[in-house]
């Protein structure tokens, strides 16, 4: 299982390239354009959802005189391999390997003629195993909180409700943890992280 990470919010728009689930079309392939970097990688980590892997940005490129957003690599979250830390041999219980170098990957640049940002390269292999539907809402790129559920989990914490009951009731009106979307760390994280934008804007109030 992969790292917990705080919770990211999930933007309402939809992607217009997102295709039904039936769909032979909904495959990455060079020329395809998208308005921003945004909807590129939200089509990647929908396509990542559909076929069972987790993604992250990778490296990525500026004008630096126009501060022009220019390219992104897209990758496979299992690509390259974690660097070895001198301070290995003082480790007991080291992490697992998690990587696997895979080489799956989504190349964009901007288009200066279309304006817009257009698959320049796609490689679809992946050296390891997918992951099967019902582990999906498991995977780090695919943990999203709509702002539908961000209330509720607000609603609910506000009410006095502790994480664990908060969880369960959440994960029941969804039809169990496939339609919930996150984890329960993913609760708290987002739960720590609201009480510590609170209080720090808390602290700055009082600095006024």
């Amino acid at each position: 299982m992969e790292d917990v990470e705080n919770i990211e919010l999930l933007d309402a728009t939809i992607v217009n390239h997102v295709e039904n689930d039936q769909s032979a079309n909904f495959i990455p392939r060079v020329g395809l354009e998208f308005v921003s970097e945004e909807e590129a990688y939200n089509f990647y980590n929908e396509y990542g959802r559909r076929y069972g892997f987790s993604i992250r940005k990778e490296t990525g490129n500026w004008n630096k005189k126009t501060r022009q957003f220019t390219s992104r690599l897209l990758v496979c979250s299992k690509e390259g391999i974690r660097s070895s830390d001198k301070r290995d041999h003082q480790t007991k219980n080291a992490r697992a390997e998690t990587r696997t170098d895979c080489g799956a990957r989504m190349l964009i640049k901007f288009n200066k003629h279309s304006g817009k940002f257009q698959i320049k390269e796609i490689v679809v292999e992946h050296n390891h195993v997918l992951h099967v539907a019902s582990c999906v809402h498991m995977m780090r790129s695919q943990r999203k909180m709509s702002e539908a559920q961000a209330m509720e989990v607000d609603l609910a914490d506000q009410s006095g409700i502790k994480v664990q009951p908060s969880y369960e009731l959440m994960r029941r009106q969804a039809g169990g943890h496939d339609g919930l979307g996150y984890t329960k760390e993913n609760l708290k994280n987002y739960l720590g992280s609201k009480r510590r934008r609170a209080l720090k804007y808390g602290e700055a109030g009082t600095l006024l």
